[in-house]
């Protein structure tokens, strides 16, 4: 009780501050700002924050669902200066939360369609350009908006700022729940509106730890589920995220990307779920938030300003530096080196955590775009319950660009067992930084029967300094996450390889 009591103040400080942002336009402001009921789908009532340049029009259109837990004024600074620059804005609070109507449909098939319900009122009742339409949005406002340009063709251009594209492979991955997300995103959607009956069939899915109903609810509600529809309309998508994303991972943006034929972006730099572009919603100076005007303009009014003019790729190193430009994903790396893993066998005693571990979830990859990163010792990090593989200390200073994979074989001594990976940064006096990480479990295996694993860690890009060296950790517990290795039994990782990608 305690703790919802907390969050409750927690999410009123973020409505007081988001109402704060979004004061009427000024009097000699180019555009004029209300507040309106849109029928979504299903007549259910949408509350939305309305900007109209002013003049005779017609203009672009874009409209902004919100994020989960917010409300239409999250973008109030964003729609302002976007207005101002001649786009008719409407951002609306998705239903189920706050001044909405309706219930949490977790993007179901009701929240796509009233994104194209917000068209159709914006065409009736602004100056709006029917075929200059885009959508943005943040977090599960980009999640909707890449949805609704799966289903609407009138959705010409979209920016997913902290979205996902696959659901499963964010919240699930490697079938490995992902506690703190969780538990965060379940919290304050009862905190700040009405819980739908998907809501709470994936709420009862995740207490009593069965994934079945919830994955293939999940499975739905991700654009990857709907690369063929999107190429075949073609707007042009731009995907922007923070490497650090506790809740939408940057992996699971990457394999969308790379499946897509249409105009695209994407971006990564340092910050966690929602945080490269936040102030930029407020209206402040933000570069993922500048680029989306110039995706907008170049996409919407046909614009030559030079978007992607360096190439699609645009990936900033998540310990600091500047932004590098690729034509492709691939592009990046430039050379891979394996690194062999120990020879023999390595047993660890499972379901018991050691000083290695990724973190907790917004506060890491906050920490780390103020360029504070997750750091440990691996000397501390205790050989019963892990495997420690150093590599040779690099000799110039160079670049980790993509995904590390690690392979091995692993012999569980029950049917379940989880292990997370991590590697580190390792400077030569002995403390370490995380670099990139990921969780992996296996269920239903037979007791004592090898299993050979390839597994990606989530990319990264990332500066190497002369004479750092990068290591490897394996446990089998991470706060983070929910782990199945239980206490008394075992998990023994045999030889295999790291394989890093540099640039």
């Amino acid at each position: 009780m305690r703790g919802t009591t907390t969050l409750a103040a927690i999410v009123a400080a973020m409505l007081l501050s988001a109402l704060a942002a979004a004061p009427p336009a000024a009097a000699d402001a180019g555009y004029t700002s209300a507040y309106r009921t849109i029928p979504g789908h299903g007549g259910t009532p949408l509350k939305a924050l309305v900007y109209r340049p002013k003049g005779e029009g017609p203009f672009p259109l874009i409209v902004m669902p919100a994020s989960w837990s917010l409300f239409h004024a999250e973008y109030a600074g964003a729609a302002a200066k976007f207005a101002e620059a001649g786009y008719t804005v409407v951002a609306y609070t998705s239903r189920g939360f706050w001044d909405s109507g309706g219930r949490i449909e977790i993007a179901g098939r009701p929240d796509v369609g009233d994104l194209s319900k917000v068209i159709d009122w914006s065409l009736a009742h602004t100056r709006a350009d029917r075929r200059k339409i885009g959508a943005a949005g943040i977090s599960y406002g980009a999640g909707i908006s890449l949805l609704g340009a799966a289903h609407d063709p009138r959705i010409r251009a979209v920016s997913a700022m902290s979205g996902w594209a696959s659901l499963p492979d964010s919240l699930y991955q490697h079938e490995t729940v992902s506690e703190q997300t969780a538990a965060l995103l379940l919290s304050v959607g009862h905190v700040t509106g009405k819980p739908g009956a998907d809501y709470l069939t994936v709420q009862d899915g995740y207490l009593e730890d069965r994934f079945g109903t919830a994955v293939e609810l999940a499975s739905i509600r991700g654009a990857a589920n709907y690369v063929k529809r999107i190429n075949a309309s073609k707007p042009a998508i731009m995907l922007a995220n923070g490497w650090q994303d506790g809740i939408f991972p940057p992996a699971q943006y990457v394999d969308f990307f790379n499946r897509l034929k249409v105009p695209k972006r994407l971006t990564f730099q340092a910050g966690d779920h929602g945080t490269p572009e936040a102030l930029g919603a407020l209206g402040l100076p933000n570069e993922t938030w500048t680029q989306t005007r110039k995706w907008f303009d170049r996409y919407l009014r046909g614009r030559k300003n030079g978007i992607g003019a360096a190439g699609p790729v645009a990936l900033k190193p998540n310990n600091g530096g500047s932004w590098s430009y690729f034509p492709s994903w691939s592009a990046q790396t430039e050379r891979t080196r394996r690194y062999p893993l120990p020879a023999g066998r390595t047993k660890i005693a499972a379901g018991v955590n050691t000083v290695a571990d990724s973190g907790i979830v917004e506060a890491t990859g906050i920490a780390a775009q103020a360029g504070i990163h997750w750091t440990i010792k691996p000397a501390e990090v205790d050989r019963a319950h892990a495997l420690v593989h150093r590599m040779p200390a690099v000799k110039a200073r160079t670049v980790v660009s993509g995904a590390p994979v690690l392979r091995t074989t692993l012999t569980p001594s029950a049917r379940k067992t989880t292990i997370f990976a991590y590697l580190y940064d390792e400077a030569p006096d002995g403390r370490a930084r995380l670099v990139t990480h990921v969780p992996y479990s296996l269920r239903g295996a037979t007791p004592g029967r090898p299993r050979a694993l390839t597994l990606p860690l989530q990319p990264i890009r990332w500066k190497l300094a002369k004479g750092h060296r990068l290591t490897l950790v394996i446990d089998t517990v991470d706060p983070r996450y929910r782990t199945t290795a239980a206490r008394a039994t075992t998990t023994t990782l045999t030889g295999g390889s790291l394989t890093v990608p540099f640039g």
